[in-house]
């Protein structure tokens, strides 16, 4: 099994996981909330007999007890929860966080099969370079008559027609001739005096280099000059 199935199947198992949490998560919050309203409607169905006898109990019970005693109870009262609403309260921060790893775990796969289509592609257009060089050296050499001249134009029409497929791909040449010589772009095979140049100047190109989006396809094969 290849490096490429390893990561999907690690992907779909990841991925299947956090959609199994995610959905028990959701299931026990909606039974904490269906048994929270059973409760409710069940509070509302009561007699208003029980009601009022409550009420009045509640009464005395203050009355007795005093004004201190009820604040109190009712600072106590307020401090206890119900366990049912810390328990969708649990489970709601529970499916926020799976929703957020979720998210996370999308973005990251997203981001490496973005990284493998690059990596695919840089491939296959650095084997097309050589293709290029030879074209450009045919017209380069062809001999100026009418007899060839046909054919000449017609390489040059393929390569102009390649030249654009790569550039829609990203791919671009480097510009050197002229430029300070930078080692991250060019690769110096040769070195010159030239008074009319300046020091560490690229004077002649040997071998076009390409660029693919923001890396270096292949460096640009240079003269230097001083």
């Amino acid at each position: 099994m290849g490096k490429k199935d390893r990561n999907e199947d690690t992907g779909t198992a990841e991925k299947e996981e956090l959609l199994k949490r995610q959905k028990e998560a959701a299931e026990a919050l909606k039974k904490a909330a269906s048994e929270l309203a059973e409760k409710s409607a069940g509070e509302k169905e009561k007699p208003a007999g029980e009601k009022e006898t409550a009420e009045a109990k509640n009464r005395e019970k203050e009355k007795d007890s005093g004004k201190e005693g009820g604040k109190e109870e009712e600072k106590s009262a307020s401090e206890k929860k119900d366990p049912k609403d810390e328990k969708i309260a649990e489970l709601t921060d529970l499916l926020k966080r799976n929703l957020a790893e979720f998210d996370n775990f999308r973005k990251r796969t997203d981001k490496e099969k973005a990284s493998m289509f690059d990596m695919g592609a840089k491939d296959i257009l650095e084997k097309l370079l050589p293709v290029m060089d030879n074209f450009e050296r045919s017209i380069q050499s062809a001999p100026d008559s009418p007899e060839v001249k046909g054919y000449t134009d017609g390489m040059a029409m393929i390569l102009k027609q390649l030249e654009k497929i790569m550039e829609d791909a990203g791919v671009k040449p480097i510009e050197c001739v002229g430029k300070q010589f930078d080692p991250a772009f060019h690769n110096a095979v040769m070195h010159e005096e030239d008074e009319k140049l300046g020091e560490n100047v690229v004077s002649a190109e040997l071998q076009k280099g390409y660029m693919y989006k923001d890396t270096v396809l292949r460096h640009s094969m240079v003269k230097v000059a001083n």
